[in-house]
């Protein structure tokens, strides 16, 4: 059994994914946790009424609309740490520097908290919630290092590597369920998923492509990049379904391929930067982005030598607020990039070596050139203040200076390319390029920025500048004709008052919920459960119990303070009282004033001792010397942050603590401190700093006021402003994506049983439907009713099921003794010529357990006869399964000549070309699927996998061993040694 149910991202205008595979036994698949810029919690109350019955969950891509919600659901889902998630190493790690990206830019990303769950979970302020709908109440966002605890949770995998994945705690038994990774290009680690389970072969591939570009191979279809091959890969044909997103499937490719999309880019960024004017792109910041910088450094570093052109006195710069981690991942995993990326890293270190010398050949600073993401020209900014020193660069006569600015996000929604946006809109000289195509909203759907400049561009309402370069490519840039578009900001503020009480009425409800769910479970909000201590600790009063009281009080904390060890009870501060100094970091003040009994008195831990029978337990680790110590990445493992200089801004130096890293803190590192986020800084040592490092007093300040904002309890106040447009509108396709000349040529080749479309617009998909269903016809052969084309709707579940036709039947014992096995690959196989018959089995072979059910029809017997002649009935009907049995002697004779050997397996040209070239033989490809050998021997591989070999001459005549012959004989000797004959 097989049924399929898309969450999001079906017949839809938003990109996210979200998709819910069901198998037999009750195993359920989610793949991917996709959202859309408008982060509606209200859009994942359908997945979280399947987390606690899903049993693995897949990722496919690291993109806002395959794993944006990925760390909302660990943080405020319960359970849903415990299931598992399977996904590769690049998605895994530019996954993690995206949603910290993603949290840090907008504080929509924390979601709104339904008033209608305020309202359930605080009764007694129910009148002011629903007086008030707009209170707009932010959950509480998960940290940098939460969202790093939560990606280092995944299993990694690699391509083409079957694995067989653990169940969640709640799921049923997998059964031998097996995921298998391969490569589907458009973004870095990008997957084309193939779940086996039993006779279920499914195939989920959503935004894949086939073509390849200049950091990304394309996908694994035929084999990867530089297979050269004519068929699909064995492991992804004829699945019994397959998953495609139809997102393209009107689109038609742009003529001259990627070196054409390059250059109408570059060209397009040249006409205006050489009339002094910015040139905004906006781009996501962890998957397209890696193409953009690779395709701009490099033409700029081309372009440096030559000294009349426009690109040699502008900028470059990228803009992203965690894009330096971003880009140190990225130099990490070159192999998991094109082979020609790959290539280019061995050139440059191998002429590395010849610069500085074998000894210094891991230098990187030895050298003049440069690796593939090693950036000269293009400069990192992660910071708002940097952004806005580089818009008011001029040369030394004033004029303005040429500048091309990647930032992120590509919706304008959030992100520095929203803020860039806002400071070059006044200047027609400007342009802004957008690289997606966008949908139109449905019905009253709010449509954003993006959307809004896509719908003008295809407008075209306003004109269109068209210019012929020196080269001959023609760019057109639409003119916005200096209309306006309604922006609306969100700030956030912190809680004050009644909406404070409020949040923490409906803090300690989800809290309780958590524990009572999973053992541990207050963990992940007690955090949030100490903001809010904190804000509300000044309203609270003085009370003047007595002595008793107090005591008493002080009594039932330490109790519930041995229930929060075992079981992970979350406290607030003020059920702590003066246990707080030991039991939260960094507090260091507690007000005693007015306090009585223990809450006066400093509390002292006493660490209890570990005994066993041989006397206390020691740790070795504490005796060894300085030099016996493991570490690792660097440092001590007793003491993980020793000489993290990130956490020590006001504290002192301790003893063993050497100085120098006290000195290694500048300007740039105390601002990183003050952030919630504490991401990586940037090490380029290649570039020199720019007037965009300066450090800045305003800046350092916003950063406090940031970071007190989003530490505290807060709810979001929305700001709309209206924006004049001048800019200048461009399109060059980045998106990646599948067009629909790829999906026409790919999916007749793949042959699935049962096709589903997801992943488009309701137009798209439904076209796309109607060519694959005439495709797979004429490709197959069979009518048009007998081929299965779903294109389901979002919440609507589709059974696609294997249709398959089996029979149980019983072998007797002697045809058993007489069978063959032979081993072909991990299945033993074995042919046999058998009489078929019906016959009754024998429905107790056991006496004693015939005599037991004797005994039990007789006892039923006495109250009434009917039912137990219907039961002995029924009985003897099911046992009659048909049975096969050795051949009469009469029947073998006659048989025996009509049996031929079987062959199994399956040949590919490619290898056969390998063998015959390995034998001193020629071998060279005549078209599709022809191999020529020899020049006298031609071998076919038709659709079917029939094998034809021809042969000029007279072959069967001259003998093995003479003339065109002994080609022959050897091409058919070799083809018989790559199959297994079964006989």
């Amino acid at each position: 059994m097989f049924t399929f149910c898309s969450l999001l991202g079906a017949q839809s205008e938003s990109s996210a994914s979200q998709s819910l595979l069901e198998l037999d036994g009750g195993v359920k698949v989610l793949i991917d946790v996709g959202w859309d810029e408008t982060f509606d919690v209200g859009k994942l109350k359908e997945l979280e009424k399947q987390v606690p019955t899903l049993s693995i969950i897949l990722l496919t891509h690291a993109t806002v609309a395959h794993l944006a919600a990925f760390a909302h659901c660990c943080k405020h889902f319960p359970l849903f740490s415990r299931i598992p998630v399977y996904a590769t190493l690049p998605v895994i790690s530019l996954g993690r520097t995206l949603l910290q990206d993603l949290y840090a830019s907008t504080p929509l990303s924390a979601t709104i908290i339904p008033p209608s769950a305020l309202s359930e979970a605080s009764y007694s302020y129910s009148q002011t919630i629903s007086a008030n709908q707009d209170a707009n109440i932010l959950l509480q966002p998960p940290t940098s290092e939460e969202i790093a605890s939560y990606f280092a949770l995944i299993h990694p995998l690699k391509y083409s590597q079957p694995h067989q994945p653990l169940p969640s705690p709640s799921s049923p038994p997998l059964n031998g369920l097996t995921v298998t990774a391969y490569n589907a290009g458009h973004t870095l680690g990008g997957t084309i998923w193939h779940i086996q389970h039993g006779l279920e072969s499914i195939v989920y591939a959503v935004d894949w492509n086939q073509g390849r570009e200049n950091v990304l191979a394309g996908a694994a279809w035929l084999g990867g990049a530089g297979a050269g091959g004519a068929e699909v890969i064995e492991q992804l044909r004829k699945p019994t379904a397959l998953i495609c997103s139809s997102r393209g499937g009107e689109r038609n490719a742009l003529t001259g391929g990627r070196a054409k999309r390059d250059e109408l880019l570059l060209e397009m960024i040249k006409s205006s930067v050489s009339q002094g004017g910015i040139v905004l792109i906006p781009t996501d910041s962890s998957a397209r982005v890696l193409e953009l910088a690779y395709l701009l450094e490099h033409a700029w570093r081309t372009e440096a030598k030559d000294e009349d052109s426009p690109l040699r006195s502008s900028r470059l710069y990228l803009a992203s607020k965690n894009i330096g981690a971003t880009m140190r991942y990225t130099r990490s995993m070159l192999e998991w990039m094109d082979d020609a990326i790959v290539r280019e890293f061995e050139a440059n270190a191998g002429l590395q070596q010849k610069e500085t010398g074998p000894q210094n050949s891991g230098n990187s600073k030895g050298g003049s050139s440069a690796g593939p993401f090693d950036f000269k020209h293009l400069r990192l900014l992660e910071r708002r203040g940097q952004i806005d020193r580089i818009l008011g660069q001029t040369d030394s006569l004033g004029r303005s200076v040429g500048k091309v600015i990647l930032a992120s996000d590509t919706s304008l929604e959030w992100g520095f390319s929203r803020d860039v946006l806002k400071s070059i809109a006044d200047d027609s000289r400007n342009l802004i390029i957008l690289t997606e195509r966008l949908g139109k909203p449905e019905g009253d759907a709010k449509t954003g920025l993006a959307r809004t400049l896509w719908s003008w561009w295809e407008e075209k309402q306003n004109g269109v500048v068209s210019e012929t370069t020196k080269s001959g490519v023609t760019i057109e840039r639409v003119n916005s004709g200096g209309r306006q578009v309604q922006l609306q900001d969100a700030k956030r503020v912190a809680l004050e008052g009644n909406e404070l009480n409020v949040y923490q009425q409906w803090l300690a409800t989800q809290r309780q919920l958590q524990t009572t769910l999973q053992s541990g479970g207050a963990t992940s909000l007690e955090t949030s459960a100490d903001v809010v201590d904190d804000a509300s600790s000044d309203s609270s009063s003085d009370s003047d119990d007595s002595e008793t009281e107090q005591q008493g009080k002080s009594l039932n904390i330490s109790a519930t303070m041995g229930q929060a060890n075992r079981k992970k009870i979350g406290l607030s501060d003020e059920d702590l009282g003066i246990n707080v100094l030991i039991r939260r970091k960094d507090v260091f003040d507690f007000d005693v004033r007015g306090k009585k009994g223990r809450e006066k008195m400093f509390p002292l831990s006493i660490r209890r001792k570990r005994n066993d029978d041989f006397g206390e337990l020691i740790r070795p680790e504490d005796f060894l010397r300085a030099e016996e110590r493991d570490e690792m990445d660097g440092q001590d493992m007793r003491q993980p942050n020793k000489h993290d200089t990130r956490d020590t801004l006001g504290k002192k130096r301790k003893w063993d603590e050497p100085q120098h890293d006290r000195q290694m803190m500048s300007g740039d590192s105390k601002r990183q401190q003050i952030s919630r986020n504490q991401r990586d800084s940037i090490d380029i040592p290649e570039m020199p700093p720019g007037p965009e490092d300066e450090p800045s007093e305003d800046e350092g300040v916003d950063a406090v006021d940031d970071a007190v904002a989003e530490s505290a309890p807060s709810r979001v106040v929305f700001s709309t402003a209206s924006l004049t447009l001048n800019v200048r509108i461009g399109f060059v396709d980045f998106a990646g994506l599948h067009d629909k000349r790829s999906l026409q040529m790919l999916i007749p080749l793949i042959q699935p049983r049962k096709l589903i479309l997801v992943g488009g617009m309701k137009d798209e998909t439904l076209a796309l439907a109607i060519d694959c269903r005439k495709l797979l016809v004429a490709h197959l052969g069979s009518s048009e009713s007998a081929i299965d084309v779903y294109t389901p709707e979002i919440g609507v579940v589709v059974n696609a099921s294997v249709d398959t036709n089996a029979w149980a039947v019983r072998l007797t014992s002697a045809l058993v003794k007489q069978l063959t096995w032979q081993k072909v690959k991990d299945l033993r196989i074995a042919t046999l010529t058998a009489r078929l018959e019906s016959a009754v089995v024998d429905p107790d072979p056991d006496p004693e357990e015939s005599n037991k059910k004797q005994k039990l029809l007789k006892v039923d017997g006495e109250g009434d006869s009917t039912p137990s002649r219907e039961l002995a009935r029924t009985s003897t009907a099911q046992s009659e399964v048909p049975t096969l049995d050795i051949l009469p002697s009469n029947m073998a004779s006659a048989t025996r000549s009509v049996a031929q050997p079987l062959q199994v397996g399956d040949l590919r040209l490619a290898d056969l070309r390998k063998i015959m070239l390995a034998s001193s033989h020629t071998a060279e490809f005549k078209g599709e699927g022809t191999l020529l050998i020899d020049s006298s021997v031609i071998v076919r591989k038709t659709g079917t996998g029939r094998i034809e070999v021809e042969s000029i001459g007279l072959a069967t005549s001259m003998g093995p061993g003479i003339g065109h012959g002994s080609t022959f004989y050897a091409v058919k000797s070799m083809i018989y040694q790559g199959l297994a004959v079964v006989k």
